[in-house]
């Protein structure tokens, strides 16, 4: 029998649906307590993972879910740059 490739899963912290990784953007706070896009998934530091849809970004910032899971308030450039992000630009 073919060994099936599990894909990971994680959950939205704006609409907290579960999604593939890939599928989402990851937000990292590095351990020198800077916020940045994560584009390679993999850099060290506490994440949060966000559809790509403005709703879930509204949706995290109004309620503080993003603050929370960082554990640090978000600048307006981090903001801006999420925005960036998720539209495409």
């Amino acid at each position: 029998m073919p060994r099936v490739k599990k894909i990971p899963q994680r959950i939205c912290v704006g609409c907290r649906q579960t999604r593939g990784k890939k599928e989402l953007i990851r937000i990292v706070r590095t351990p020198d307590y800077k916020v940045i896009i994560d584009h390679t998934g993999k850099m060290s530091g506490r994440g949060a993972y966000l559809c790509r849809r403005a709703e879930c970004l509204r949706a995290a910032l109004d309620g503080k879910q993003l603050v929370r899971a960082l554990h640090l308030e978000l600048s307006q450039e981090v903001i801006a740059d999420l925005e960036k992000e998720i539209s495409g630009e």
